[in-house]
């Protein structure tokens, strides 16, 4: 029986296409700024983004990282949500690495953060408090089922950062699938940002890799940043191939995942015992809660005795992540076997 895998979209393989491309690839050393492959990967990506510039690295949490690292100095303090990807998930980088205080406002159901107790959060200047210097937000917010931040919405935060003299990171892990689900240019979503991260490697497919975008000068300083921190890639043309595959072939695509994640939340909410709500689902993660008399780990478990992986995220819920190695059949089978586990546990 084939394995469902559900638990996060980074399990995606790289296309025939992407082999072929990094089989081919022409390579130089990237350190040196001499692989034409990544070169054009940065190029190509930069325009997407709408940004002057691009650094191809190893994976989205460097990329953060590095906008941290030139946006900040020791000492100094970032805002982002308290569902924030940066907070949750990266090792807590930022302080370990950059000496930065990571203060949070609380990340409401929709991802977004209240533009309000944002501004109450600002540090006023005062000898005793750090300098608030960077702003973080994250489209589409993953820890809040791959809801998305809309074009007016970021413009409010970008207008309002600026007035207190911040810089605006957007970790835009999935950025495209929060263009697709508004049906815009990811460019008109970042416009406004001073700096932007993106990944290759989760609905897009390929294999390694992330973009950060901004300015030259900012680029310049995240590249020795990133030689600091052991990015230096040498021939990383080899991967950044199958990234140009990536942003060229598979953004479009995205648009199945976003119906196949519809379609299990739905199905789902058909089911006795299972708390979900579908009208929450944008994009390509689902968020549930499996009946009250079993964890969720002990859910995870009963699903994947039937060969389907969806992941325990926090609490009681379970995520479910739609991919390109998932399809419609899939879902289908997918809800029959929670139907009967539903009903065995019934």
């Amino acid at each position: 029986m084939k394995v469902i895998d559900l638990r996060s979209d980074t399990v995606t393989m790289p296309t025939d296409e992407m082999r072929r491309a990094m089989f081919e690839a022409e390579v130089g050393d990237d350190v040196y700024v001499e692989d034409p492959t990544v070169n054009l990967l940065e190029e190509k990506s930069a325009v997407m983004l709408g940004k002057e510039a691009a650094l191809f690295t190893p994976s989205g949490t460097m990329s953060n990282l590095l906008a941290v690292l030139v946006n900040t100095r020791p000492g100094d303090e970032m805002i982002l949500g308290s569902e924030a990807h940066m907070l949750a998930a990266e090792v807590g980088g930022a302080s370990a690495l950059g000496g930065v205080v990571m203060r949070t406002v609380p990340s409401e159901i929709d991802g977004r953060m209240d533009t309000g107790i944002i501004e109450q959060t600002i540090r006023q200047d005062n000898i005793h408090f750090p300098h608030s210097t960077l702003l973080c937000i994250e489209n589409t917010q993953n820890r809040c089922g791959g809801r998305v931040l809309t074009t007016e919405y970021t413009s409010e935060v970008v207008e309002l950062a600026k007035k207190h003299g911040l810089k605006v990171h957007l970790d835009g892990a999935r950025i495209f699938n929060a263009a697709v689900a508004l049906g815009v240019p990811a460019s008109k979503l970042t416009a406004q940002v001073d700096s932007v991260s993106f990944c290759l490697s989760k609905g897009l497919s390929a294999p390694v890799g992330s973009l950060l975008c901004g300015r030259h000068e900012f680029i310049t300083s995240a590249r020795k940043w990133r030689k600091m921190l052991g990015g230096g890639m040498r021939q990383a043309g080899i991967i950044a191939a199958a990234g140009i595959v990536a942003i060229e072939e598979m953004v479009d695509r995205l648009a199945d995942d976003h119906a196949n994640a519809k379609r299990l939340a739905m199905g789902m909410a058909e089911l006795p015992g299972i708390t979900i709500y579908p009208d929450r689902v944008q994009t390509n993660i689902v968020l549930f809660e499996p009946p009250a008399k079993v964890t969720p780990q002990e859910f995870s478990k009963l699903m994947e005795d039937r060969q389907v992986l969806a992941k325990p995220y926090g609490g009681r819920k379970i995520r479910a992540v739609t991919n390109r190695m998932v399809n419609s059949s899939d879902i289908e089978e997918t809800l029959g076997i929670l139907k009967q586990i539903v009903k065995e546990l019934a």
